[in-house]
C-alpha cells in the first residue's frame, strides 16, 4: 500500500530528492528579523544534505513559514550548489533574490 504524504511532507519531497542526489550539499539556515535576514549563527553553521528536510520539517510542524532555495552558479545552471532555508513567523516575508553570479536550481514557499 502506497503511503499518503502530509502536505508538509509533499512540499519537501522535491528537497530531499536533490538532497539525495546531490548529498555534498550543505544547507543554511537563514530567519526573518522584521525585514531583514541574519543567518543562523551556531557552532555547527551548516547543515548537510542529510540533515537539511528533517531540520525543515520540524520547523514547518511548529507553525514557521518558509522558502528553500537550492541554487546553482550561473554558469552551470543545473549543478545545485548550495542551500538556503529561509524561515518566519506572522505576516510575509520575501526572502532575497540570490546573488549575482547564483541562480536559483529549485525554489518552493510555505506560508504557515
Amino acid at each position: 500500500m502506497v503511503k499518503t504524504l502530509s502536505p508538509i511532507e509533499s512540499f519537501l519531497a522535491p528537497l530531499a530528492r536533490i538532497t539525495l542526489k546531490h548529498p555534498d550539499l550543505e544547507g543554511e539556515v537563514i530567519w526573518a528579523d522584521g525585514p531583514d535576514w541574519r543567518a543562523q549563527d551556531d557552532a555547527e553553521g551548516l547543515l548537510d544534505a542529510e540533515e537539511i528536510p528533517f531540520y525543515a520539517e520540524g520547523l514547518l510542524m511548529e507553525g514557521f513559514a518558509m522558502q528553500w532555495q537550492v541554487l546553482a552558479e550561473t554558469e552551470a545552471p543545473k549543478e545545485p550548489v548550495h542551500i538556503r532555508l529561509f524561515f518566519w513567523q506572522g505576516g510575509s516575508a520575501l526572502p532575497p533574490a540570490p546573488e549575482p553570479g547564483l541562480c536559483l536550481f529549485a525554489t518552493a514557499t510555505w506560508t504557515a
